[in-house]
């Protein structure tokens, strides 16, 4: 406002400030106003990590940060606002939502949770990326990465997470549930031939509702943002190995909120 006047009075132009003040519709004393308090800053020591960790992995949020750098979230959320780190959220749409079971469980081994995704290879073209999840702890048991999206591919990303979880191929202790969405790869008679082989029992979403298989999905969407788009892989082998480190990041190091800020290992650890 003081900058307008003073162009009006450069201009041969005297108006007084209440007059401007009224044109604007803009109270006085907000004009004349002046903070007594001097702005918060920010210590270098605290800052810096917190900056070095984010450009790092730009979709790491204030919980996720404080996890890994070992500080107060409270301190880390601060920062985030005065610096103007804060991660852009998605927009929330309206879309109605068909209530259902969620695929979530109390104890590991209860229930596992298994789907595909597409991941681009550079020259190898496009990738079916298959991975399967404990609902209770979040921990990614197996995943597989192949130029098919047939049944095969499902099955192998299957039996990796029952040998990472048992050390070996065979019918389970306990038989649980493997949830999945109605896909021709996960009905087809290859793929549940293979679950029955292991004492396993397959549940399937409601069509056109994958909310129901809200974890794994969850999984996906945070493996595409903190690592498939975060690369421009070359070949199916450049795929494989960033998304392996990553993987191997997301269970033993990567602290979750649902999990107490606690790693997918660590959950597993103490629930076992």
């Amino acid at each position: 406002m003081v900058s307008i006047q003073q162009g009006l009075r450069a201009d041969g132009f005297v108006v007084s400030m209440a007059r401007l003040c009224r044109w604007f519709g803009q109270p006085r004393r907000t004009v004349y106003y002046k903070p007594t308090k001097a702005p918060p800053t920010v210590r270098a020591e605290l800052a810096e990590p917190i900056k070095a960790l984010i450009e790092e992995e730009p979709s790491f949020g204030y919980r996720t940060v404080a996890g890994l750098l070992g500080m107060n979230k409270n301190t880390v959320q601060r920062i985030f606002q005065l610096k103007g780190w804060q991660v852009r959220k998605r927009a929330i749409g309206h879309r109605p939502r068909i209530q259902a079971l969620p695929s979530v469980a109390t104890s590991p081994d209860q229930r596992w949770a298994t789907d595909l995704c597409r991941i681009w290879g550079g020259r190898d073209g496009w990738l079916t990326l298959a991975l399967v999840i404990d609902c209770h702890t979040g921990q990614l048991l197996g995943w597989q990465l192949s130029r098919s999206g047939k049944a095969s591919t499902a099955a192998a990303a299957l039996e990796q997470a029952l040998i990472t979880r048992y050390g070996t191929l065979g019918r389970v202790p306990v038989p649980f549930l493997l949830r999945s969405d109605n896909g021709l790869v996960f009905t087809s008679r290859h793929y549940t031939r293979l679950v029955r082989s292991y004492g396993l029992r397959q549940e399937f979403i409601t069509p056109h509702c994958p909310q129901q298989n809200g974890m794994v999905e969850r999984v996906i969407r945070t493996l595409k943002e903190q690592c498939a788009h975060r690369h421009r892989f070359e070949t199916q082998q450049h795929a494989m190995r960033v998304i392996g480190d990553w993987i191997q990041f997301y269970n033993h190091r990567r602290p979750h909120q649902a999990l107490g800020m606690k790693t997918p290992a660590e959950a597993y650890a103490l629930a076992a």
